[in-house]
């Protein structure tokens, strides 16, 4: 037994006691915490885990390429060759193609592609209909079984107090960012026509008449996948292998050069050949004009030639001179009668008879 009777400076006092009322939430709140607490401990295994950091790694690196990726939707600096300012999505699909951000351009690339599977092997109009006609049908019964069993309808009860309106300011920046798609291929379509950039034409032209032959044996779907693919994956190999197929394209320009070289001086030897050919015959035939010219004015200019070649002049009054064998001979004899034949009156004229006696053989 105690010597010494207990004190009450040395029982506790109810303020100091934590005692559990009736209604208490100090049971609910330490739950609560605890299986938080719980939670926050099962996941920190996972994210500590070797398999979880590099999730939680990628997840955010793609998050941040993602974020550049966006960022690069600026107008460049560069101009057409018009002068023109180009559009922001120039700098964004450079951006895209070039593989600038890997992670964000494989994901657009997968999605491209699922999107076309899809559109080919998915009747995505029907599942849109089919979709649309479930909702509004469920909210349409739900509305009437509402209305007969509790005397208020339960899309009622869901609706909100004001309807979903897009904003003003959205809605003109979606328009001014489809503007700028819109002007982009209009831009680029422009500029591969009038050849600013050969190369881009040269392959423009290489895949417009491919995809002419393609088109025949190939269904719509399958050519798309094919020229996304080339515009994705082109790039990501020349990136791979830029020294590689710079080392090659640098040797076809100097065979090709070297070949426009070659046919450059033969094309010029030819010329000089042919003008030489040319200027010769040019002299030859220079030099005979001017001879038969000279001829012709020493011919002209000559005292001997004029009065030999000039024709007698008769003064108006003159007498012309001529001699009596410049006339025929008149008949002598009178016209044998019974004889109407020119030939027979020739015959027994005189000059028959000389003509006649002519005749006669010398014996």
């Amino acid at each position: 037994m105690s010597e010494h009777p207990p004190q009450l400076g040395n029982i506790p006092q109810y303020s100091e006691m934590s005692i559990p009322t009736l209604g208490s939430n100090n049971d609910d709140t330490s739950h609560g915490a605890s299986m938080g607490q719980s939670a926050q401990n099962a996941k920190d295994p996972i994210y500590s885990s070797p398999v979880g950091e590099a999730v939680k790694d990628q997840h955010e690196k793609t998050t941040s390429e993602f974020r550049s990726l966006a960022d690069k939707r600026k107008t460049p600096d560069e101009k057409a060759a018009t002068g023109q300012h180009l559009t922001h999505y120039h700098s964004f699909f450079y951006s895209l193609l070039s593989w600038e951000q890997p992670r964000a351009s494989a994901l657009s690339y997968l999605t491209v592609v699922s999107f076309i599977f899809a559109a080919r092997f998915l009747p995505a109009l029907r599942l849109t209909f089919k979709v649309l006609s479930y909702i509004i049908g469920i909210t349409t019964l739900a509305e009437i079984a509402g209305k007969v069993v509790l005397s208020r309808g339960l899309a009622t009860s869901f609706r909100p107090r004001k309807y979903y309106t897009i904003p003003k300011e959205t809605l003109e920046a979606s328009i001014e960012d489809v503007e700028q798609l819109i002007n982009f291929f209009v831009i680029e379509f422009q500029r591969v026509v009038f050849a600013e950039n050969v190369a881009i034409s040269g392959a423009a032209f290489v895949a417009t008449f491919l995809s002419y032959w393609l088109i025949k044996i190939l269904p719509f779907w399958g050519l798309s996948l094919l020229a996304v693919s080339v515009a994705y994956l082109a790039p990501l190999i020349y990136i791979n292998n830029k020294e590689i197929i710079d080392k090659q394209l640098q040797n076809v320009s100097d065979i090709a050069n070297s070949q426009a070289t070659q046919v450059k001086d033969l094309a010029g030897q030819h010329t000089a050949r042919a003008t030489e050919t040319v200027k010769a015959y040019a002299g030859d035939y220079t030099s005979k004009a001017q001879n038969y010219i000279g001829s012709a004015k020493a011919r002209a200019t000559s005292p001997d030639v004029n009065s030999t070649n000039a024709p007698s002049k008769s003064e108006p009054g003159d007498r012309a001179m001529y001699s009596s064998s410049d006339f025929p001979h008149a008949p002598k004899q009178e016209p044998t009668p019974g004889v109407t034949s020119h030939e027979q009156q020739f015959q027994h004229s005189q000059f028959g008879a000389q003509f006649g006696a002519q005749a006669e053989p010398v014996l």
